[in-house]
């Protein structure tokens, strides 16, 4: 909780903190990368630095977090930290990155406010700091303990046991660790971190959604990025990877994971975000669920429909399952109600689901509209947005 003197503070400062913090990520990431090149090199995302995605998600969060505690002061913004955690966990962030953090964001802060930042309102943005960064520290040192893995030493060498080309840009990788480690548990809906090491020497990490339900083993796969950038460590997989080579890979994470309730589902993607729900689906039919399960997948042809027939035949080994199905431009005969983008507004939507959304954020946004307008709880709808979280703050 806030001390009183900084919230007032905080509450009086929010508005210029918020409206400059667009310009104070990019100086603070500027300063972290001038005086640690090696973060750039082998923990962030370079091309999420390059396009700026980056520091919008970490404006939005520290924004949100501050709006938390000054709006809400008796009740902690858990599910955005752990959103955040899960996410650090899996990139092996340690409880000393913190203060480095800290040093340069207030420098860049200072930089950007000058005088407006007097002693009084850096002391109580510090204060709204460490409450967050502590927060996450907590978290994930937990999460840490979970998975056996010593101050963040989540990293395992894995094989590489197959490889299937599921599209012509989307490739399902099978892995086990090696020197007969065991295989980490997961559960539907987390993801894995990849790390590789490119031409450059860089050593870039990229999370991938588990998106099976093999036996002794991981899968996940992988969509091939093109445009400027391009996805540095999607494409060297792609391009570089085979059956017997080796990957370091991280510990599943993620906390938005399939619930073991008995209340029906909607399972709803777009594009590459079929990955958690095929995870999900997989553990259905393995573990005999007869839960009602509506799936939903909107692609942009049946050619770029990665797990396409295992759609049709996960939900065929269900008891109460349907899949509902839309493409932008079907290359062959295709209702024309399911043509263009899809619309929930008409499916029969269960009451009491619970539902699961992944894809790009103008989908999740459209998606998660037309289900609050079907009645269902905004408690219920979670979703997994591949990089970073722009939505963080921002539901209602």
């Amino acid at each position: 909780m806030l001390s009183p003197k900084s919230t007032e503070i905080v509450r009086a400062t929010l508005p210029a903190v918020g409206g400059a913090i667009g310009e104070i990520t990019p100086r603070f990431y500027d300063r972290l990368f001038a005086a640690h090149p090696q973060l750039r090199r082998d923990l962030f995302n370079r091309g999420n630095q390059a396009s700026g995605a980056q520091q919008q998600a970490l404006a939005g969060a520290i924004a949100a977090f501050a709006t938390a505690l000054v709006e809400h002061p008796d009740v902690r913004p858990d599910a955005m930290l752990s959103r955040i955690a899960h996410k650090h966990a899996s990139l092996g962030v340690s409880r000393e990155q913190y203060p480095v953090v800290q040093e340069h964001l207030f420098a860049a802060i200072a930089e950007v406010l000058g005088e407006a930042v007097t002693p009084e309102v850096a002391a109580a943005w510090d204060e709204v700091y460490w409450l967050m960064a502590n927060a996450l520290i907590a978290l994930e040192a937990r999460l840490y303990e979970r998975a056996g893995a010593l101050h963040g030493a989540t990293w395992r060498s894995c094989r590489v046991l197959a490889r299937h080309q599921e599209t012509a840009d989307v490739v399902t990788f099978v892995v086990r660790p090696c020197e007969g480690r065991p295989v980490p548990a997961a559960r539907p809906g987390q993801y894995v971190s990849v790390q590789v090491t490119l031409d450059d020497g860089a050593r870039q990490i990229r999370q991938y959604s588990l998106s099976g339900h093999p036996e002794d083993a991981l899968q996940f796969s992988v969509k091939r990025v093109a445009g400027d950038p391009a996805g540095e460590v999607s494409n060297h997989l792609h391009d570089h990877v085979a059956v017997d080579d080796t990957l370091l890979v991280s510990h599943p994470f993620g906390d938005v994971v399939l619930d073991d309730g008995d209340g029906p589902l909607l399972l709803v993607s777009a594009g590459i975000g079929c990955t958690p729900m095929t995870a999900m689906l997989s553990h259905l039919a393995a573990t005999g669920s007869t839960r009602r399960v509506v799936a939903v997948h909107a692609d942009r042809s049946e050619a770029t429909h990665a797990f396409r027939a295992e759609l049709s035949q996960l939900t065929a080994k269900l008891a109460d399952a349907g899949a509902h199905v839309w493409y932008e431009h079907p290359e062959g005969p295709w209702p024309a109600e399911r043509t263009g983008r899809a619309d929930l507004t008409r499916l029969d939507v269960p009451a009491g689901a619970t539902a699961y959304l992944c894809g790009p954020l103008p989908f999740l946004r459209a998606a998660r509209a037309q289900l609050l307008e079907a009645g269902v709880a905004a408690a219920d709808i979670h979703y997994e947005v591949f990089g970073p979280d722009l939505w963080l703050g921002a539901e209602d």
